[in-house]
Parts: structure tokens; sequence; C-alpha cells
């Protein structure tokens, strides 16, 4: 299964994620199949692929629950909630 999560970077005191789609069974700073967006903590800078990511949800990846905050932060589950309930109709 694809889950989309975030990869820890930066160094030591210093956190940087990548947001990323990744094989669930893979270790959280394993390789991943593809980036999505960043995140920084630190000033809470974040840069998401709004269309890679909407691509990713409708494929049925699970994004964890801090990925799925800042999507919703972000406006992005509501936009997959919007297309899910058009594609119903």
């Amino acid at each position: 299964m694809v889950s989309i999560r975030m990869k820890r970077m930066g160094s030591k005191k210093r956190p940087f994620y990548r947001i990323v789609a990744v094989d669930s069974r893979n270790k959280r700073d394993g390789a991943y199949i593809e980036l999505l967006g960043t995140y920084n903590p630190l000033n809470d800078e974040v840069s998401i692929d709004k269309e890679l990511s909407l691509k990713w949800l409708k494929s049925g990846a699970q994004p964890s629950t801090t990925v799925r905050n800042i999507f919703s932060k972000n406006g992005i589950m509501k936009d997959f909630h919007e297309s899910k309930s058009k594609s119903a109709k």
C-alpha cells in the first residue's frame, strides 16, 4: 500500500521534512516513490505540489495524520473530497 508521509531531513536540532509518497513497508527515511512537497516546522513554511498530491490521493494513497493536517490547512483535502463527490454523481 502507498502512504503519504514525511521524510526527515536536516541536521540535528534543525528538522526539515519532505512530504513523499512511499511504500508503507519502507522505513521512515528510506527510498520514496515521488516527492510531493516540503515542510519546515521552524518557520512553518509549506510547499506542496497540489496536482501531484491529488493524483496520489485519488489513486488510493493514505496520508499520515500529520500530512492530513497539513493538506487540510492548504485546502488539498477539501479539493479531494469535492472531486470524490463530483465523480460519484
